[in-house]
């Protein structure tokens, strides 16, 4: 976080306005893997653990590779391979995803952890940012302004998504099976296999989020890297109500949450600001106790997920 004392108070709205476009990266990729997953009917809490392996293995492949893109590029493979197990795990008669999603969480971050061991150490190349605040003379704003390539990525993502559910073949085979599996059997679609393939796409994307956190911000791999933010994108997603441009704007609200603490610490607050480094899981609660009501909680969610029925 850059320091933004120079600025005075206006320090404060640039630094959690730079800090958000950092930290909600992970909750963007996270959600929208969850929301194409939740879409296909099946949920998935195990992309805490997806998100620890891809961090791990993104820095790990990009410290041997010399080259971070290459370790996005495993990341998301490692992803896919955990939502691919995950997928075919739930589609047994009588298995339930919740369950299923905690136990691959456990074991996503058990692997992590037991082979992350040699990379706490050693710097691996990390990834780039394109300079938008080029033409300011002010350091904090052109901090502020480093946009880091992965972050447009899934921006560019929320709407090709959004766009996907509205006007394609596979966005409407996805909120088929999501809403009904016998409407989707009548119309000759294989609910497992599409529900097994978002599953599996849901991981990559989580799994990118990882990289993310390990080659960008904070740009390290240690064993508590991801915070939670898996389970917190599971929230994120019942509060955009399973819309891919809403959860785009929900990460950045999460984001500035996250951002808080560190933006006040800038500017010279010294007592209490470690507080709001917990904003970001006051908001999850917020979100949850606001979204309990019955008539309002499943508003627009997949009739097929298992928190419906």
């Amino acid at each position: 976080m850059a320091d933004a004392s120079a600025l005075g108070l206006w320090g404060v709205p640039l630094a959690i306005f730079g800090g958000a476009i950092r930290v909600s990266t992970p909750f963007l990729f996270v959600s929208l893997g969850e929301c194409l997953t939740e879409r296909a009917g099946r949920i998935n809490l195990g992309l805490e653990g997806t998100l620890v392996i891809g961090a791990v293995t993104g820095y790990a492949m990009s410290y041997h590779s010399g080259n971070p893109f290459i370790g996005v590029a495993f990341a998301a493979f490692a992803g896919l391979l955990f939502g691919l197990i995950h997928g075919w795990l739930c589609s047994f008669k009588g298995v339930n995803d919740i369950a299923v999603g905690i136990a691959m969480m456990v074991l996503g971050m058990g692997l992590a952890f037991y082979f992350g061991k040699p990379y706490v150490q050693p710097v691996a190349p990390g990834l780039p940012a394109i300079p938008f605040g080029w033409w300011s003379d002010i350091p904090q704003v052109r901090a502020a302004l480093q946009v880091n390539v992965l972050f447009i990525a899934g921006a560019i993502l929320a709407f090709v998504m959004a766009w996907m559910f509205r006007n394609t073949r596979i966005g409407l085979t996805v909120r088929v099976v999501g809403d009904s599996t016998d409407a989707a059997r009548t119309l000759a679609i294989r609910p497992i296999r599409v529900r097994i393939l978002a599953t599996a796409i849901g991981g990559a994307f989580a799994g990118i989020g990882g990289a993310y956190l390990s080659l960008y911000y904070p740009g390290s791999w240690n064993e508590g890297i991801s915070s939670g933010q898996g389970l917190m994108a599971v929230a994120l997603v019942i509060f955009a109500r399973w819309n891919p441009i809403n959860c785009f704007w929900a990460a950045l609200l999460f984001g500035g949450a996250g951002a808080l603490g560190p933006a006040l610490q800038s500017v010279g607050v010294t007592e209490g600001y470690y507080l709001f480094y917990a904003a970001p899981y006051v908001l999850t609660l917020g979100i949850l106790i606001a979204t309990s009501s019955t008539e309002r909680a499943l508003t627009g969610a997949p009739r097929e997920l298992a928190i419906t029925k």
